[in-house]
């Protein structure tokens, strides 16, 4: 058999829309319901998760590259915006943040965030949109770090910079 030509390759950074950042350790071959399959094996660190891709689904299951620096800047633009926040019902809102969040795009995920920031003076979140806002907030800050190969704590801090000076 032939060895097939990849996107991706072990110790390649992607991002699985549903889980956010992670790394291929491995392609391996598994047989499954008697198919031969070849399977990315995806290692997601912080959550102690390892997912396993078929190759042949990667651009079903939407997983892609890490964004470039061009789209981690646009990303940043959008964050330093005004906070667009619908007169929607919470419940329609959640659902759309929720969508926004797991399609894995670098630049709706930067809009979460940026609508659900609360500055120290505003009033408080509720509980789900804290939750709606942290894990945006996680995401964007591992595919930062990951694109600029530096920690979260560095992609975090620079993110809350940007936040805390739209406000001023």
């Amino acid at each position: 058999m032939a060895k097939k030509k990849y996107e991706f390759k072990p110790n390649d950074f992607v991002v699985y829309p549903a889980h956010g950042v992670g790394k291929i350790t491995a392609i391996e071959e598994e047989e499954v319901a008697g198919f031969a399959l070849e399977l990315f094996v995806i290692a997601f660190e912080k959550d102690k998760m390892t997912l396993r891709v078929p190759t042949n689904k990667v651009a079903d299951v939407g997983m892609r590259a890490l964004a470039t620096a061009d789209v981690v800047g646009d990303a940043m633009k959008t964050l330093r915006g005004k906070a667009k926040v619908k007169k929607a019902m919470w419940s329609r809102r959640a659902q759309e943040y929720e969508q926004k969040i797991n399609s894995g795009d670098l630049i709706a995920i930067a809009e979460v965030v940026r609508d659900l920031h609360r500055q120290d003076d505003q009033r408080e979140q509720s509980y789900s949109e804290r939750q709606l806002y942290e894990a945006a907030l996680e995401r964007l800050t591992r595919e930062i770090a990951a694109v600029a190969g530096n920690d979260e704590d560095a992609a975090q801090a620079e993110i809350t910079e940007v936040l805390v000076s739209r406000a001023a």
